[in-house]
């Protein structure tokens, strides 16, 4: 737009009315935000059907750039192929991350986002698949292990096989049942961590979790449970373990304090969702460890992991 046409076109905004004012913000801001999208979606270099390097662009649609390949000749965009792709309303993406970062309700963020609960739902889970794979890859130093449990929760379910139960409550029997579901905790004294859900908790499915993240020289900390014991026997690794129940909390160097803080916070963090269905449990336990490791993360960098744009774990640790 040409200088004078520009200030021409300023001087004319004295004369909109409070309605006209509320539309041309809200207009600025969606434009705004869609241009802010793009920059965190990233800069195309390939296509996402053939990895082909030759394309040419291809028209506008839902506000994005599209492009077209010249070897396989299949359109598409910056979101093709990422979890994001497809999903509408991209001018209010930035809101509903900062809804993800304070933890809101998903019926809150629809209300402040202005959109369908169940849009809201869809967006959650869509958006939480990444992180809930950003586990670390590898500890090191000492490492503490020891295991959560949670509420086994049908929320949701429709068609129970067994009468549904009020929100909160508590299980008949300690540890791994029907009605509880267990999940390891695995972290470092750096703060990387790891966690899975154990169908069983035995030596073998620890085995499962933890060798392939820890070394063999490595020194691991837990409790006295006698799974734990059995699998470092089992598989040479070495063990310190604490007896809480006999108030015996720390040796020295050797404690579990780092991990049942963690644990504590998990829980703390869960309750403001009143239950939190065992099927989506994998994707929370996700957004909890990205949130616990970038306390100061920005909408824009948080829609940068939901984009699938860094998989990779470790360049979110602080060192």
């Amino acid at each position: 737009m040409k200088i004078k046409l520009f200030h021409k076109l300023l001087s004319q905004l004295e004369n909109l009315t409070f309605t006209q004012s509320k539309e041309l913000e809200e207009t600025l801001h969606k434009k705004c935000s869609l241009e802010s999208l793009e920059d965190v979606a990233g800069h195309v270099t390939s296509c996402p059907h053939c990895q082909s390097q030759s394309f040419h662009k291809w028209g506008v649609r839902a506000n994005i750039q599209r492009y077209r390949c010249k070897s396989c000749h299949k359109t598409f965009n910056s979101l093709t192929h990422t979890p994001l792709a497809r999903l509408r309303h991209k001018e209010v993406w930035i809101d509903y991350a900062k809804d993800i970062i304070t933890g809101e309700s998903i019926r809150d963020s629809a209300k402040h986002c202005k959109v369908a609960n169940s849009t809201s739902f869809r967006w959650r889970h869509r958006m939480l698949s990444n992180p809930n794979k950003l586990k670390a890859e590898h500890l090191h130093g000492i490492i503490e292990f020891d295991e959560t449990y949670f509420l086994e929760s049908k929320k949701g379910n429709h068609h129970l096989e067994r009468q549904p139960r009020k929100r909160g409550g508590k299980a008949s029997q300690r540890g791994i049942s029907s009605e509880q579901t267990a999940v390891l905790i695995v972290r470092d004294r750096n703060g990387n961590t790891s966690d899975s859900i154990l169908v069983k908790s035995n030596q073998d499915t620890l085995a499962d979790v933890l060798i392939p993240i820890i070394d063999k020289d490595t020194l691991l900390c837990s409790d006295k449970k006698t799974s734990y014991t059995a699998f470092a026997k089992k598989y040479h690794y070495t063990l310190e373990t604490v007896n809480s129940s006999a108030k015996e909390y720390t040796r020295g160097i050797f404690h579990v304090q780092n991990v049942n803080a963690y644990d504590s916070r998990l829980k703390e963090w869960m309750k403001h969702f009143h239950g939190v269905a065992t099927k989506y449990l994998t994707s929370y336990l996700g957004w909890m460890r990205l949130l616990d490791r970038e306390k100061d993360i920005t909408a824009r960098k948080l829609l940068v992991v939901f984009a699938g744009r860094e998989l990779n774990y470790q360049p979110l640790m602080r060192t």
